[in-house]
C-alpha cells in the first residue's frame, strides 16, 4: 500500500509461535487484503458479501448444519459494540475498569488469569469465557479497546477505543480487521508499549518493528486491512 498499491491480497500458510489448542494450529492458511481509501466499515460490508457468497456457493443454501445447529449465514451480519456486549454477559462495565478493577471482576467471573496477566490480557480472558460462547450467528464485533489493538487506528469519536471488528460464527472468530493505524509516532508508541507487555511474559505481544515503521514514515494512506482464518470457515 505505502508502494503506490491501491489493493492487495494473499492467500499463504501462516506460522505462529504461540501456544495450540483446539483452535489454534502452528501452521495455518489465511486470507489477507488490504485497500487504500477505506474503512472498517466498508470492510463489514465487503466481508459479509464474500462469505454469504461462499457459502451459497458450496451449499447452495445460506443455512449450514453444524451438530444440532443450524445457521442461517445471511447478509446483513448482527453487528454489537464490544462494550454492549461485555454489559449484556457479565452485568459489569468491563471496558470502563482499570487494572486493579478488572481482575477484580475476573475473580467473580471464576476466570483464572495467569499470574503475569495484564489489562489485555485479563480483557481478552474473559471475552473468551463469557461473550464468545453466545456468538453463534455471523456477529461482527466492533468498536476494542485500544489496549488490545495495536495496530487499529483511534475511533473517531470514541475516546480509549479502534475501529476494529472480529467476525464471529458459532463462538469462533472467522476474520479479524480494523481501520490501519497509518501514524508512525502512535504506532512506535504502541510497539514499545507491546514490546514491554513481551518482556513482562506475553508470548503473544508484538515487537517493535523498524522496518513496518519506516515504511509509515515514507507515508501510509487511509487504509482497511483484513484477516480470515480460512481453516475455521472450512470448519
Amino acid at each position: 500500500i505505502v508502494g503506490g498499491f491501491n489493493g492487495v491480497y494473499e492467500i499463504s500458510k501462516n506460522f505462529r509461535n504461540e501456544g495450540m489448542d483446539k483452535n489454534h494450529n502452528p501452521e495455518f492458511t489465511a486470507l489477507e487484503l488490504y485497500v487504500a481509501y477505506k474503512d472498517y466499515n466498508w470492510m463489514m460490508s465487503l466481508t459479509e458479501e464474500l462469505i454469504e457468497k461462499v457459502v451459497l456457493e458450496i451449499n447452495g443454501s445460506y443455512k449450514v448444519k453444524l451438530f444440532d445447529k443450524e445457521i442461517e449465514i445471511r447478509r446483513p451480519f448482527a453487528r454489537r459494540k464490544m462494550a454492549d456486549l461485555f454489559r449484556e454477559y457479565t452485568d459489569m462495565d468491563i471496558m470502563a475498569m482499570d487494572f486493579g478493577e478488572l481482575k477484580t471482576a475476573a475473580e467473580k467471573l471464576d476466570i483464572e488469569l495467569e499470574p503475569n496477566a495484564n489489562k489485555s490480557k485479563i480483557l481478552d480472558e474473559i471475552f473468551g469465557a463469557k461473550i464468545e460462547p453466545n456468538l453463534i450467528e455471523p456477529t461482527f464485533v466492533i468498536d476494542y479497546p485500544i489496549e488490545i489493538s495495536p495496530l487499529a487506528k483511534k475511533h473517531r469519536t470514541n475516546e480509549g477505543l479502534v475501529e476494529r471488528f472480529e467476525l464471529f460464527i458459532n463462538s469462533a472468530e472467522i476474520a479479524n480487521a480494523f481501520t490501519e493505524l497509518n501514524d508512525p509516532r502512535d504506532q512506535r508508541q504502541r510497539l514499545e508499549e507491546q514490546a514491554r507487555n513481551r518482556a513482562a511474559g506475553d508470548d503473544e505481544a508484538m515487537v517493535v518493528d523498524e522496518d513496518f515503521l519506516y515504511a509509515l514514515e515514507v507515508g501510509m494512506p487511509p487504509t482497511a486491512g483484513l484477516g480470515i482464518g480460512i481453516d475455521r470457515l472450512v470448519m
